[in-house]
């Protein structure tokens, strides 16, 4: 089979992850994937913010269990090392398509290269928020950025479950 196909067909959503942080460089190839994205007539409106620093990716975690209204002990990124956040410029009219396309690449590139992820939602209101906000300027970004998603990877604790059996009608043709 193609080995892009493969990998889309074996890619699976993890939700618990090692404490062992990936190499920078397996970090960095999936960055770049992202960055090849399509986006809508080749704007690329996206900004990829990777996040290692244990301090800032359990601030975000706390964030992200804050706008589900669970405890502050509650980790919504499942223990997962590192974060890359998507960010995508608003006034761009394909931006929420296009930051989609981005996040589908990265959980593809993570698998690719032997790591789990699995797409973390909640980024719209982290970065609407004022923490989020300072967050951002806090790392030079400035702009009208909607926050699309947390790809959240590492390596994963347990093996990847199987698929699930496709939904009856999701293709329908007229030949």
């Amino acid at each position: 089979m193609n080995e892009i196909l493969n990998a889309i067909r074996t890619r699976r959503s993890c939700r618990a992850y090692t404490p062992e942080m990936p190499p920078r460089d397996l970090i960095d190839q999936i960055c770049e994937a992202g960055t090849y994205a399509a986006s809508g007539m080749g704007r690329q409106p996206c900004r990829i913010v990777a996040v290692t620093d244990k301090a800032l990716r359990d601030r975000l975690s706390a964030m992200n269990a804050a706008i589900m209204g669970k405890d502050a002990g509650s980790d919504p990124f499942y223990g997962a090392p590192v974060v890359l956040i998507v960010l995508a410029d608003r006034t761009t009219p394909t931006y929420l398509y296009d930051g989609s396309l981005v996040m589908g690449d990265l959980m593809l590139a993570a698998h690719a290269v032997g790591l789990a992820s699995c797409w973390i939602h909640r980024a719209k209101e982290e970065f609407e928020s004022e923490e989020g906000k300072a967050i951002l300027r806090g790392l030079g970004i400035e702009g009208d950025y909607e926050g699309i998603g947390h790809c959240v990877v590492g390596y994963p604790a347990a093996p990847a479950r199987e698929a699930a059996p496709r939904k009856e009608g999701f293709i329908v043709r007229k030949d």
